[in-house]
């Protein structure tokens, strides 16, 4: 599909020949709330009625897969009210300008992502040298330029409130970037994470493969405030979330996401800060 001008992805944007044995995978993860893996991320669509809206955009060049996915889903044709983000990295926008040409929907993202999604600044780079598996090892090849959304970003309102969804709101979540949410349905405790936590080891190429299931800090390559993160997992878990969608890794439920989140709050400087790295202070 063609860019329209004035829309762009950053110049080292490229597909990234990786997957997992769950890649296609969907789950119904509660009333309204389904996601499906597509290589190694998540997303996330949540319908209201006959409206719906999806959370993140995937990996690069994964927007036919997506789109072929939702009109799966929610018939022929049908396009989301908006799409959300929450957070600009290139695994969770890796699609979303061809989904705006096609959709011609709006974008809604923390105001403290904005210059990534507006093309004025750069992500910080990804850390190789962290401690970690192979995929932290490879990570220099990650995009972190920024994209150029032009008109189509938008703010997501300041009271907590997610548009078109009004049994949820969002929170924010930092520590992984700086305008990082995740969103939260009271009702039913339902818990949609991003890379605040994950469910997978995701430095590791062998338990991203298999999607081996645990409740970890959020990927250690990337994450550039490990103080925020901590004070994000901590306050995920004071929620008790009975369900919870992360970026990455299957969805969780029940005692093994509570205790495994509970586990993750009370340890995390052990099990989610790495022992050393360019972004450990």
């Amino acid at each position: 599909m063609e860019i329209d001008s004035g829309l762009s992805y950053g110049s080292d944007y490229h597909f990234l020949p990786v997957t997992s044995i769950k890649s296609g995978a969907e789950d119904e993860v509660a009333t309204g709330v389904w996601c499906k893996t597509i290589q190694i991320v998540n997303i996330c669509c949540i319908s209201n009625q006959d409206d719906w809206v999806l959370i993140d955009a995937g990996m690069p060049r994964s927007a036919d897969q997506i789109i072929e996915a939702c009109e799966a889903r929610f018939g022929a044709g049908s396009k989301p009210k908006c799409i959300v983000l929450t957070h600009g990295h290139f695994d969770h926008v890796g699609a979303i300008i061809e989904l705006v040409q096609l959709w011609k929907v709006p974008v809604y993202a923390h105001k403290l992502e904005m210059p990534y999604l507006t093309g004025a600044e750069s992500y910080p780079a990804p850390d190789p040298s962290v401690e970690g598996g192979m995929v932290a090892k490879l990570s220099f090849v990650f995009p972190v330029e920024p994209i150029q959304l032009g008109d189509w970003i938008k703010e997501l309102p300041e009271d907590g409130s997610v548009p078109f969804l009004e049994d949820w709101r969002w929170l924010h979540t930092p520590g992984h970037a700086p305008g990082h949410i995740s969103l939260f349905r009271e009702q039913d405790r339902v818990l949609i994470a991003g890379d605040a936590f994950v469910t997978v080891r995701q430095d590791s190429l062998y338990k991203v493969f298999t999607q081996e299931q645990e409740v970890h800090g959020p990927p250690r390559y990337l994450t550039t405030d490990w103080e925020q993160a901590k004070h994000s997992v901590y306050m995920l878990e004071q929620l008790q979330p009975a369900v919870a969608v992360t970026g990455h890794g299957v969805p969780m439920r029940g005692e093994r996401l509570a205790q495994g989140l509970k586990k993750l709050a009370a340890d995390f400087d052990s099990l989610a800060v790495p022992d050393y790295g360019k972004y450990i202070q």
